[in-house]
């Protein structure tokens, strides 16, 4: 009996791959709805930000590794999502609300007020 890997590794370096999270976007009269799909994306390792106009969101897939074992083939290996979104100037970007649930990164962007409809009462004089 021999002592070598079932498996071969790869001799490549160990590679950072960015994914395209899938993202759904819906829109209502007080804003947008955002659900993107980022699975094995914890809390700690995603970040949001919004910089002049755009919207970015990016996190970092930690995959489990049972202790003391080591991957000798993986296909997903130190794996990113990346995405980024143009803003219009009618969403009220200071008061976003996001949360990270089963894997969904559910964000509320709402419009400001002055975007939003607003139905306007008439008086009878």
């Amino acid at each position: 009996m021999t002592d070598k890997p079932v498996v071969k590794r790869s001799e490549r370096p160990e590679e950072t791959q960015t994914l395209l999270p899938q993202v759904d976007v819906f829109e209502n009269k007080d804003g947008i709805l955002l659900l993107a799909d980022m699975p094995g994306v914890p809390k700690d390792k995603l970040e949001l930000r919004v910089e002049n106009d755009t919207l970015l969101i990016e996190g970092e897939i930690t995959p489990d590794t049972p202790e003391g074992m080591e991957a000798v083939y993986a296909e997903v290996r130190l794996a990113r999502y990346r995405r980024a979104f143009s803003l219009s100037a009618e969403l009220d970007t200071s008061r976003i609300d996001a949360q990270l649930r089963d894997g969904v990164l559910n964000l509320r962007i709402p419009k400001h007020a002055h975007a939003q409809p607003r139905k306007i009462e008439v008086k009878v004089a």
